[in-house]
């Protein structure tokens, strides 16, 4: 194993503190392993988290027009429910807090603890739930689909909405407006390597990619070999659009890498998405490509759509300004 740490007990802390000397509109608080806003708003709180191992998920989102906090677990695990309760009660205004999960058992578990916790402590506390991956409808880490990246776009549009002044209810329905039109596909061409175990994960042959594999290398729904950019961004796009009509609509579009993917591969297989998404009839009003929700140094990528109408896209339009995703 090759990476570049100290010891891999201290790779989460320490990688929060390095986020922070680099950007001081942050705060990083030692111990709960929270990045949080350094100027609590007078605004609803939007607060998202969960297992290290996907930067920039979830501290790259903290800041104007996103998050508000973002809570991390150790490596590929649930942040516990006191850091979860450290960070609702850090960026609390009294105007409500929303909570942004990802549908995996362990963060359901303990965002929910958490929530309970606040709720007895008079904060109002929202959640909604993301469940954007059409590859299975069950995994080894959730009861349904699990969230992946088009969890990006919904941190986008709850933080505008927040930004703009949305009650938690507004906050909430915007937030859940998003979901309701968000479907991601994956696919991973190679394994990732845990700081802490120091070898693979899982294995896949030099020819092999897993198409639907999860970001915590959770099983996909086919083995096969390896497929050209035009057959890739076929097979993702086809899975998407088997579950979710897009066809005369406007999306968003994210072309997500999972950490080891080089950027010309990505825009490669943008450009392959963006001609089948031009035959279909599917306008892209916006297109990200890059690695923002990743699992790790494993090579894949995945592939979010959005449907789009008025509020959604004065929001996704909106101003922000964070580590990982800036909007002028």
């Amino acid at each position: 194993m090759k990476k570049i740490i100290n010891k891999p007990m201290d790779v989460v802390g320490e990688a929060l503190r390095g986020m922070e000397l680099a950007h001081p509109e942050l705060l990083y608080t030692p111990g709960y392993e929270v990045i949080s806003r350094k100027e609590k708003e007078d605004k609803v709180a939007v607060i998202s988290g969960g297992g290290a191992g996907h930067e920039p998920a979830h501290a790259g989102y903290v800041g104007k027009g996103m998050l508000d906090a973002a809570v991390s677990g150790n490596v590929f695990s649930s942040p516990s429910p006191d850091r979860i309760g450290d960070a609702i009660n850090r960026m609390n205004s009294g105007k409500g807090v929303l909570l942004i999960i990802k549908n995996y058992s362990g963060d359901i578990m303990n965002f929910g603890l958490a929530s309970d916790l606040a709720e007895a402590e008079d904060i109002q506390v929202e959640s909604v739930v993301v469940k954007d991956d059409v590859a299975v409808p069950d995994s080894t880490y959730s009861t349904g689909r699990r969230g992946i990246a088009g969890t990006v776009f919904v941190h986008k549009i709850a933080g505008a909405k927040a930004e703009l002044g949305g009650n938690l209810k507004e906050v909430k329905a915007a937030a859940e407006k998003a979901i309701a039109n968000i479907r991601s596909m994956g696919m991973a061409m190679s394994p990732c390597v845990l700081p802490a175990v120091g070898k693979p994960g899982f294995v896949l042959e030099d020819d092999e990619i897993e198409v639907g594999m999860g970001i915590h290398g959770e099983p996909g729904v086919e083995r096969t070999r390896v497929k050209t950019a035009k057959e890739t961004a076929k097979i993702l796009l086809e899975k998407i659009l088997e579950d979710y009509d897009y066809t005369g609509s406007e999306v968003a579009v994210l072309v997500n890498g999972l950490g080891g993917t080089p950027m010309m591969e990505l825009y490669i297989l943008n450009m392959e998405v963006q001609k089948l998404l031009e035959e279909k009839n599917i306008r892209a009003y916006k297109t990200l490509v890059g690695n923002y929700m990743t699992a790790l140094d494993m090579t894949g990528c995945s592939l979010t759509l959005m449907k789009l109408d008025d509020e959604l896209k004065e929001l996704l339009d909106a101003p922000c300004d964070t580590p990982a995703l800036k909007i002028r």
